[in-house]
């Protein structure tokens, strides 16, 4: 068995310091690895990325992050990632990392991803430059977070994402904005490969719970979402144990 704990959307700053470490203290007790879905910061600055490491670095667990799009804000993201670096924290972008972890090897893929929308009301790869530019940004954050899982060699794979790879987990959300929160291309690529878990943040006022077109389960672990420092959820083998979902309050 996998623990897996995982968050996203925590968008640390300075004042936010201090409200989960002690709940992160007790993650060696609870899980074997935490998981964050991007927005770590509110406006992407080397500053709050110090403070998100003050605040997640250092842990008795391994952490792996994919960036959001706050963390791209202030156009400081190779900055802010150095920093999370280099305190220890691994983050992925179109890139995946095997953890042994209990004896079993645990494979996580991630990338931030990217809008679009989902079948029936999705931007198309047709017309103007803008538009044609604006899919092939989505085509290409779905195109490597499909070609690092298939890379991957390992007992359970998850999926780690900023943006929905689903429109179910976006349920309470405004449907005029669906199309910036997610899109279908990211459930084809979850898809593509041996897929145990699919985890993302970016729907603050979504619903926790989806599974894509093939069956795989996805969860929408934004901060505001889980209302809880983290989820933590049982992976066994290539299967999600739902009925085992354990909630910690931060």
């Amino acid at each position: 068995m996998i623990r897996i704990a995982a968050v996203g959307d925590v968008h640390v700053d300075k004042d936010v310091v201090g409200r989960y470490r002690p709940a992160l203290e007790e993650l060696p007790d609870r899980a074997d690895v935490l998981l964050i879905a991007g927005d770590l910061t509110r406006h992407g600055t080397v500053s709050e990325a110090e403070c998100f490491a003050t605040e997640f670095g250092g842990l008795a667990v391994p952490v792996v992050t994919v960036l959001g799009n706050h963390d791209h804000q202030s156009d400081q993201q190779d900055e802010v990632t150095k920093v999370l670096t280099d305190a220890g924290i691994t983050v992925l972008e179109g890139e995946a990392t095997v953890l042994e972890l209990n004896g079993h090897r645990l494979g996580v893929a991630g990338t931030k991803g990217f809008g679009g929308g989902f079948a029936g009301a999705c931007a198309s790869n047709f017309g103007e430059r803008e538009m044609k530019d604006f899919v092939g940004t989505t085509e290409r954050y779905a195109t490597v977070l499909r070609d690092a899982l298939l890379s991957v060699e390992c007992d359970a794979l998850v999926a780690l994402t900023h943006y929905a790879p689903v429109p179910e987990t976006l349920a309470g959300e405004p449907l005029e904005i669906y199309a910036f929160l997610g899109c279908y291309q990211l459930g084809h690529a979850i898809d593509a490969a041996p897929t145990a878990l699919a985890l993302h943040g970016h729907a603050h006022h979504g619903s926790e719970r989806g599974r894509t077109p093939g069956g795989v389960p996805v969860r929408n672990v934004a901060h505001p979402v889980i209302k809880q420092a983290y989820n933590v959820y049982q992976l066994l083998s290539d299967t999600v144990d739902t009925r085992h979902d354990t909630l910690v309050s931060a």
